[in-house]
């Protein structure tokens, strides 16, 4: 017997219905005839290419920084902190251009960094490197929610008992707590690709909008949407496809224990 509540069915298909029927509205204005022109434009390689390579790189720099993040913030009693918490999941909430411009203030050739590393020879703002901490400030906090809950849902016992037997606290991490949280790991790391494959304001106001070097697919899907609406629907199609590929071939690793 089903343990969902009956009331529940109906918000619960309007829920579903709210969520893709603007996706098979996108699907079903794709003009099929064009579509292979539209899709391997020049421009629209580039964006591609450009969208996958910095998406993957700001995925591993969240990964870099944001397992280690998490487990301070689970593990560490010193940092567990709302003011802290407040600071590090703020780019959830923040309106990416409002990021955009705070990168840009710290890092851009006038900023508080950037006016230093301007001077050392070195410009990171408008850049493809842009692009990447732009999709990594906004990003790499849905890795961070993601993996923090789980290491607290599992709780510190088997690192405890892990620790008595002699591990060292890296043998502790690699063979006991990782393992543990895989699934929200997978999860969190998939909601970071897309979230990074996906991000537009912060990296308008941050990288610019360059062919080849900082116009990823959104901002090549806002600029078709002015001059060719039939471009901008087919890669727009072409990134929930991207998206969609990247979460079905990561379901396996989420539900896998």
């Amino acid at each position: 017997m089903s343990r969902v509540p009956a009331w529940a069915y109906l918000p619960a298909a309007l829920g579903a219905l709210l969520v893709t029927l603007p996706v098979l509205g996108l699907v079903a204005a794709i003009d099929l005839g064009s579509l292979p022109t539209l899709l391997t434009s020049p421009a629209a390689l580039d964006a591609l290419w450009l969208s996958l390579r910095t998406s993957t790189a700001a995925t591993v720099l969240s990964l870099l920084l944001g397992v280690p993040l998490a487990l301070c913030l689970a593990r560490v009693p010193r940092l567990d902190s709302t003011l802290l918490r407040t600071l590090v999941l703020l780019p959830l909430v923040l309106p990416p251009v409002v990021a955009g411009l705070a990168l840009l203030t710290l890092l851009g050739r006038r900023g508080l960094l950037g006016s230093q590393l301007d001077a050392l020879g070195v410009d990171i703002a408008f850049s493809t490197a842009a692009v990447v901490i732009a999709q990594t400030f906004v990003a790499m906090p849905f890795l961070v929610v993601s993996l923090e809950g789980a290491l607290r849902a599992v709780g510190d016992r088997h690192e405890g008992v892990a620790a008595t037997l002699g591990a060292s606290p890296g043998v502790v991490l690699r063979r006991v707590t990782l393992p543990l949280v895989r699934p929200a790991l997978v999860s969190g790391t998939v909601l970071t690709f897309a979230r990074a494959l996906g991000e537009f304001g912060a990296t308008l106001t941050f990288a610019g909008s360059l062919q080849g070097t900082t116009r990823t697919l959104p901002l090549e899907i806002y600029l078709q949407r002015e001059t060719d609406p039939d471009a901008a629907v087919a890669l727009s199609v072409l990134l929930v496809v991207v998206a969609v590929v990247v979460i079905v071939l990561a379901r396996p690793w989420q539900v896998r224990r």
